[in-house]
Protein backbone atom coordinates (compact mmCIF):
# COMPACT_ATOMS: atom_id res chain seq x y z
CA UNK A 1 0.00 0.00 0.00
CA UNK A 2 1.55 3.27 -1.11
CA UNK A 3 1.34 6.45 0.93
CA UNK A 4 0.55 9.43 -1.28
CA UNK A 5 -0.28 11.98 1.44
CA UNK A 6 2.79 14.14 2.03
CA UNK A 7 3.23 15.92 5.34
CA UNK A 8 2.11 19.54 5.37
CA UNK A 9 3.09 22.48 7.56
CA UNK A 10 0.79 22.79 10.57
CA UNK A 11 -0.85 25.99 9.36
CA UNK A 12 -1.72 24.29 6.06
CA UNK A 13 -2.38 20.80 7.38
CA UNK A 14 -5.23 18.44 6.58
CA UNK A 15 -6.29 15.36 8.51
CA UNK A 16 -5.64 11.88 7.12
CA UNK A 17 -8.03 10.93 4.32
CA UNK A 18 -10.90 8.61 5.21
CA UNK A 19 -9.39 5.67 3.30
CA UNK A 20 -6.77 5.24 6.05
CA UNK A 21 -9.49 4.26 8.52
CA UNK A 22 -10.86 1.26 6.60
CA UNK A 23 -9.96 -2.09 5.13
CA UNK A 24 -8.11 -5.24 6.08
CA UNK A 25 -5.17 -4.39 3.81
CA UNK A 26 -4.64 -1.10 5.63
CA UNK A 27 -4.69 -2.76 9.04
CA UNK A 28 -2.37 -5.56 7.93
CA UNK A 29 0.14 -2.99 6.75
CA UNK A 30 -0.17 -1.11 10.06
CA UNK A 31 0.44 -4.29 12.04
CA UNK A 32 3.78 -4.64 10.25
CA UNK A 33 4.81 -1.01 9.80
CA UNK A 34 3.41 0.53 13.01
CA UNK A 35 2.78 -2.00 15.78
CA UNK A 36 5.66 -4.37 14.99
CA UNK A 37 8.04 -1.40 14.77
CA UNK A 38 7.28 0.33 18.07
CA UNK A 39 7.48 -0.19 21.83
CA UNK A 40 4.30 -1.82 23.09
CA UNK A 41 3.04 -1.81 26.68
CA UNK A 42 2.33 -5.44 27.59
CA UNK A 43 2.47 -5.95 31.37
CA UNK A 44 3.17 -4.60 34.83
CA UNK A 45 6.40 -5.30 36.68
CA UNK A 46 4.48 -6.66 39.68
CA UNK A 47 3.12 -9.44 37.46
CA UNK A 48 6.70 -10.57 36.80
CA UNK A 49 8.33 -10.09 40.17
CA UNK A 50 9.75 -13.58 40.83
CA UNK A 51 11.57 -16.25 38.78
CA UNK A 52 9.10 -18.24 36.73
CA UNK A 53 6.43 -15.54 36.72
CA UNK A 54 5.15 -15.12 33.17
CA UNK A 55 2.66 -13.13 31.12
CA UNK A 56 1.19 -13.93 27.71
CA UNK A 57 0.16 -11.15 25.36
CA UNK A 58 -0.22 -10.35 21.67
CA UNK A 59 1.44 -7.54 19.74
CA UNK A 60 -0.18 -7.09 16.38
CA UNK A 61 -0.44 -10.66 15.14
CA UNK A 62 2.47 -12.00 17.19
CA UNK A 63 1.84 -13.99 20.42
CA UNK A 64 4.38 -12.91 23.04
CA UNK A 65 5.61 -14.52 26.25
CA UNK A 66 7.37 -12.57 29.02
CA UNK A 67 9.12 -14.51 31.77
CA UNK A 68 11.39 -13.74 34.71
CA UNK A 69 14.39 -16.08 34.51
CA UNK A 70 16.03 -17.93 37.38
CA UNK A 71 18.77 -15.33 37.05
CA UNK A 72 16.02 -12.71 37.74
CA UNK A 73 16.44 -11.21 34.27
CA UNK A 74 13.19 -10.36 32.48
CA UNK A 75 13.02 -11.76 28.94
CA UNK A 76 10.50 -11.78 26.12
CA UNK A 77 10.07 -14.37 23.37
CA UNK A 78 7.50 -15.17 20.71
CA UNK A 79 5.07 -17.57 22.39
CA UNK A 80 5.81 -20.05 19.62
CA UNK A 81 7.63 -23.37 19.96
CA UNK A 82 10.52 -23.94 17.54
CA UNK A 83 9.15 -27.39 16.71
CA UNK A 84 5.75 -26.85 15.09
CA UNK A 85 4.60 -23.47 16.41
CA UNK A 86 2.69 -24.64 19.48
CA UNK A 87 2.17 -22.24 22.42
CA UNK A 88 4.60 -22.32 25.34
CA UNK A 89 2.05 -20.84 27.74
CA UNK A 90 -1.70 -20.36 27.52
CA UNK A 91 -2.20 -17.86 30.33
CA UNK A 92 -0.37 -15.76 32.89
CA UNK A 93 1.26 -17.70 35.70
CA UNK A 94 3.58 -17.73 38.70
CA UNK A 95 6.69 -19.67 39.63
CA UNK A 96 7.15 -21.91 36.59
CA UNK A 97 10.34 -23.99 36.52
CA UNK A 98 10.43 -24.30 32.74
CA UNK A 99 8.48 -23.52 29.58
CA UNK A 100 6.57 -26.54 28.22
CA UNK A 101 5.08 -26.49 24.73
CA UNK A 102 1.42 -27.35 25.02
CA UNK A 103 1.43 -29.17 21.67
CA UNK A 104 4.18 -31.81 21.86
CA UNK A 105 5.88 -31.22 25.19
CA UNK A 106 9.17 -29.71 24.08
CA UNK A 107 10.65 -28.03 27.15
CA UNK A 108 12.73 -24.87 27.36
CA UNK A 109 14.54 -23.24 30.26
CA UNK A 110 13.18 -19.92 31.49
CA UNK A 111 16.09 -18.37 29.61
CA UNK A 112 14.85 -19.78 26.29
CA UNK A 113 17.21 -22.73 25.73
CA UNK A 114 15.64 -25.98 24.55
CA UNK A 115 16.18 -28.58 27.29
CA UNK A 116 14.33 -31.66 26.07
CA UNK A 117 12.38 -32.86 23.03
CA UNK A 118 10.47 -36.12 23.63
CA UNK A 119 11.20 -39.07 21.30
CA UNK A 120 13.52 -37.14 19.00
CA UNK A 121 16.35 -39.67 19.36
CA UNK A 122 15.89 -40.84 15.75
CA UNK A 123 16.30 -37.37 14.26
CA UNK A 124 19.73 -37.24 12.60
CA UNK A 125 21.98 -34.30 13.54
CA UNK A 126 19.41 -33.03 16.03
CA UNK A 127 20.91 -31.36 19.12
CA UNK A 128 18.74 -29.61 21.73
CA UNK A 129 21.71 -27.33 22.43
CA UNK A 130 21.33 -25.78 18.98
CA UNK A 131 17.79 -24.56 19.56
CA UNK A 132 16.82 -21.41 21.42
CA UNK A 133 13.78 -19.18 21.46
CA UNK A 134 14.50 -15.92 19.58
CA UNK A 135 14.71 -13.05 22.08
CA UNK A 136 12.64 -9.89 21.77
CA UNK A 137 13.57 -6.48 23.14
CA UNK A 138 12.08 -5.80 26.57
CA UNK A 139 12.26 -2.80 28.88
CA UNK A 140 10.92 -2.03 32.36
CA UNK A 141 10.03 1.58 33.13
CA UNK A 142 8.23 3.04 36.15
CA UNK A 143 6.61 -0.30 36.99
CA UNK A 144 5.50 -0.95 33.39
CA UNK A 145 6.90 -3.51 30.93
CA UNK A 146 7.31 -2.88 27.21
CA UNK A 147 8.29 -5.14 24.31
CA UNK A 148 9.51 -4.35 20.80
CA UNK A 149 9.26 -7.02 18.11
CA UNK A 150 11.85 -5.46 15.82
CA UNK A 151 15.42 -4.31 16.23
CA UNK A 152 14.50 -1.42 13.95
CA UNK A 153 12.80 0.52 16.77
CA UNK A 154 14.19 3.66 18.45
CA UNK A 155 15.84 3.24 21.84
CA UNK A 156 13.29 3.17 24.63
CA UNK A 157 15.00 6.05 26.41
CA UNK A 158 14.48 8.18 23.30
CA UNK A 159 10.79 7.34 22.96
CA UNK A 160 9.92 8.01 26.63
CA UNK A 161 12.45 10.79 27.16
CA UNK A 162 11.61 13.60 29.58
CA UNK A 163 8.37 12.30 31.04
CA UNK A 164 9.62 11.51 34.53
CA UNK A 165 11.40 14.84 34.79
CA UNK A 166 8.44 16.84 33.50
CA UNK A 167 5.85 15.43 35.92
CA UNK A 168 8.04 15.68 39.05
CA UNK A 169 7.37 15.52 41.96
CA UNK A 170 4.71 12.98 40.89
CA UNK A 171 6.32 9.54 41.26
CA UNK A 172 4.82 6.95 38.91
CA UNK A 173 6.88 4.08 40.34
CA UNK A 174 5.32 4.61 43.77
CA UNK A 175 1.79 4.10 42.47
CA UNK A 176 0.05 0.74 42.72
CA UNK A 177 -2.29 -0.95 40.26
CA UNK A 178 -5.93 -0.90 41.32
CA UNK A 179 -8.07 -2.14 38.45
CA UNK A 180 -8.56 -2.47 34.68
CA UNK A 181 -11.53 -1.29 32.65
CA UNK A 182 -11.96 -2.25 28.98
CA UNK A 183 -14.16 -0.77 26.28
CA UNK A 184 -14.77 -2.29 22.85
CA UNK A 185 -15.57 0.52 20.42
CA UNK A 186 -16.92 0.48 16.88
CA UNK A 187 -14.24 2.69 15.40
CA UNK A 188 -10.82 2.37 13.85
CA UNK A 189 -8.02 2.54 16.43
CA UNK A 190 -6.77 5.83 14.99
CA UNK A 191 -10.14 7.53 15.45
CA UNK A 192 -9.85 7.00 19.19
CA UNK A 193 -6.27 8.31 19.28
CA UNK A 194 -7.11 11.31 17.10
CA UNK A 195 -9.83 12.16 19.61
CA UNK A 196 -7.44 11.85 22.55
CA UNK A 197 -4.88 14.11 20.92
CA UNK A 198 -6.85 17.34 21.05
CA UNK A 199 -8.76 19.34 23.59
CA UNK A 200 -10.71 21.09 20.83
CA UNK A 201 -13.74 18.90 21.56
CA UNK A 202 -13.74 19.40 25.34
CA UNK A 203 -16.40 22.14 25.54
CA UNK A 204 -18.66 20.25 23.14
CA UNK A 205 -18.31 16.61 24.26
CA UNK A 206 -17.18 16.69 27.92
CA UNK A 207 -19.16 19.22 29.99
CA UNK A 208 -18.04 17.67 33.27
CA UNK A 209 -14.36 17.46 32.35
CA UNK A 210 -14.43 21.03 31.04
CA UNK A 211 -15.27 22.20 34.54
CA UNK A 212 -12.14 20.51 35.91
CA UNK A 213 -9.63 21.51 33.21
CA UNK A 214 -8.80 25.12 32.35
CA UNK A 215 -9.48 25.26 28.60
CA UNK A 216 -7.96 28.74 28.29
CA UNK A 217 -4.64 27.47 29.65
CA UNK A 218 -4.83 24.08 27.87
CA UNK A 219 -1.53 23.56 26.05
CA UNK A 220 -0.03 21.02 23.63
CA UNK A 221 3.69 20.30 23.27
CA UNK A 222 5.29 18.04 20.68
CA UNK A 223 8.33 15.81 21.06
CA UNK A 224 9.96 13.24 18.80
CA UNK A 225 7.65 10.35 19.75
CA UNK A 226 5.22 12.00 22.15
CA UNK A 227 2.53 14.62 22.39
CA UNK A 228 1.80 16.22 25.76
CA UNK A 229 -1.43 18.03 26.55
CA UNK A 230 -1.46 19.74 29.92
CA UNK A 231 -3.80 21.92 31.91
CA UNK A 232 -4.05 23.32 35.42
CA UNK A 233 -6.74 21.60 37.46
CA UNK A 234 -9.52 23.80 38.77
CA UNK A 235 -12.37 22.85 41.06
CA UNK A 236 -10.98 19.31 41.10
CA UNK A 237 -12.38 18.68 44.54
CA UNK A 238 -12.95 15.01 45.26
CA UNK A 239 -12.22 13.97 41.66
CA UNK A 240 -8.66 14.99 40.78
CA UNK A 241 -7.49 17.27 43.56
CA UNK A 242 -5.20 20.23 42.96
CA UNK A 243 -2.24 20.62 40.63
CA UNK A 244 -1.80 19.90 36.93
CA UNK A 245 -3.10 17.28 34.51
CA UNK A 246 -0.65 15.71 32.03
CA UNK A 247 -2.01 13.77 29.05
CA UNK A 248 0.79 12.00 27.18
CA UNK A 249 0.30 10.11 23.96
CA UNK A 250 3.31 7.98 23.06
CA UNK A 251 3.44 6.71 19.49
CA UNK A 252 1.65 4.76 18.33
CA UNK A 253 -1.06 3.61 20.76
CA UNK A 254 -0.20 4.35 24.41
CA UNK A 255 -1.64 7.11 26.57
CA UNK A 256 -0.52 8.13 30.05
CA UNK A 257 -3.01 10.26 31.98
CA UNK A 258 -1.10 11.64 34.96
CA UNK A 259 -2.39 13.72 37.84
CA UNK A 260 -1.34 14.14 41.46
CA UNK A 261 -1.79 10.76 43.11
CA UNK A 262 -3.03 8.96 39.99
CA UNK A 263 -1.80 7.34 36.79
CA UNK A 264 -4.06 5.92 34.12
CA UNK A 265 -2.49 3.98 31.25
CA UNK A 266 -4.50 3.44 28.07
CA UNK A 267 -3.55 0.89 25.44
CA UNK A 268 -5.48 0.96 22.17
CA UNK A 269 -5.65 -2.43 20.44
CA UNK A 270 -7.14 -2.91 16.96
CA UNK A 271 -9.77 -5.66 16.86
CA UNK A 272 -10.32 -5.13 13.14
CA UNK A 273 -10.28 -2.31 10.63
CA UNK A 274 -13.37 -0.70 12.17
CA UNK A 275 -13.18 -1.82 15.78
CA UNK A 276 -10.78 -1.38 18.68
CA UNK A 277 -10.38 -2.14 22.36
CA UNK A 278 -9.32 0.45 24.91
CA UNK A 279 -7.67 -0.95 28.03
CA UNK A 280 -7.62 1.42 31.01
CA UNK A 281 -5.35 0.51 33.92
CA UNK A 282 -5.70 2.64 37.05
CA UNK A 283 -2.81 3.23 39.48
CA UNK A 284 -2.91 5.27 42.67
CA UNK A 285 -0.49 6.65 45.21
CA UNK A 286 -0.76 5.02 48.62
CA UNK A 287 -1.46 8.16 50.64
CA UNK A 288 -4.89 8.80 52.16
CA UNK A 289 -5.68 11.75 49.91
CA UNK A 290 -5.26 9.69 46.72
CA UNK A 291 -7.09 6.69 48.13
CA UNK A 292 -10.05 8.81 49.18
CA UNK A 293 -10.66 9.79 45.53
CA UNK A 294 -10.66 6.27 44.05
CA UNK A 295 -14.43 5.70 43.95
CA UNK A 296 -15.28 9.15 42.58
CA UNK A 297 -12.46 8.90 40.06
CA UNK A 298 -13.87 5.61 38.71
CA UNK A 299 -17.34 7.09 38.27
CA UNK A 300 -16.07 10.25 36.60
CA UNK A 301 -13.64 8.39 34.34
CA UNK A 302 -16.44 6.14 33.10
CA UNK A 303 -18.59 9.18 32.36
CA UNK A 304 -15.84 10.77 30.25
CA UNK A 305 -15.04 7.52 28.48
CA UNK A 306 -18.65 6.88 27.47
CA UNK A 307 -18.78 10.38 26.00
CA UNK A 308 -15.65 9.58 23.97
CA UNK A 309 -17.07 6.23 22.84
CA UNK A 310 -20.21 7.90 21.50
CA UNK A 311 -18.37 10.60 19.56
CA UNK A 312 -15.73 8.21 18.17
CA UNK A 313 -18.37 5.84 16.87
CA UNK A 314 -20.19 8.76 15.27
CA UNK A 315 -16.94 9.92 13.63
CA UNK A 316 -16.35 6.43 12.24
CA UNK A 317 -19.80 6.52 10.65
CA UNK A 318 -18.98 9.92 9.20
CA UNK A 319 -15.73 8.65 7.73
CA UNK A 320 -17.65 5.74 6.17
CA UNK A 321 -20.35 7.96 4.68
CA UNK A 322 -18.54 8.66 1.44
CA UNK A 323 -19.17 12.37 1.92
CA UNK A 324 -16.03 13.29 3.89
CA UNK A 325 -12.91 14.86 2.38
CA UNK A 326 -9.90 15.35 4.64
CA UNK A 327 -10.56 18.56 6.58
CA UNK A 328 -8.20 21.32 7.70
CA UNK A 329 -6.68 21.04 11.16
CA UNK A 330 -6.85 23.82 13.76
CA UNK A 331 -3.22 24.89 14.36
CA UNK A 332 -3.97 26.07 17.90
CA UNK A 333 -5.82 22.96 19.08
CA UNK A 334 -4.90 20.04 16.79
CA UNK A 335 -1.11 20.08 16.59
CA UNK A 336 -1.06 16.69 18.37
CA UNK A 337 -3.24 15.17 15.65
CA UNK A 338 -0.94 16.65 13.00
CA UNK A 339 2.12 15.21 14.75
CA UNK A 340 0.57 11.74 15.04
CA UNK A 341 -0.54 11.72 11.42
CA UNK A 342 2.94 12.69 10.27
CA UNK A 343 4.49 9.82 12.24
CA UNK A 344 1.97 7.52 10.59
CA UNK A 345 2.74 8.91 7.15
CA UNK A 346 6.42 8.14 7.71
CA UNK A 347 5.54 4.58 8.78
CA UNK A 348 3.19 4.14 5.83
CA UNK A 349 5.90 5.23 3.40
CA UNK A 350 7.92 2.24 4.61
CA UNK A 351 4.96 -0.11 4.73
CA UNK A 352 5.47 -1.65 1.31
CA UNK A 353 8.99 -2.70 2.28
CA UNK A 354 8.21 -4.21 5.69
Amino acid sequence: MQNDDPAEALDRAHALPARHYFGDAMLEMEQRAVFARSWQLVARSDQLAEPGDHVVETIGTVPVLLVRGKDEVLRAFPNVCRHRAGPLALCNGKGANALHCKYHGWTYTLEGQLRSAPEMQGARDFDVGDIRLPPLRVHEWQGLVFVALSDDVPAFAEVYAGIVERIAPIDLAAMRFRRRETYDINCNWKVYIDNFLEGYHLPHVHPGLSKVLDYRAYDTELFAWQSLQSSPLRDGGDIYGEGEAFYYQVYPNIMLNIMPGRLQTNRIVPLGAGRCRVEFDFYYAQDEKAQSRVARDAEFSDEVQLEDVAICEAVQRGLASGTYNAGRLCPKRESGVWHFHNLLRTAYSRGEHV
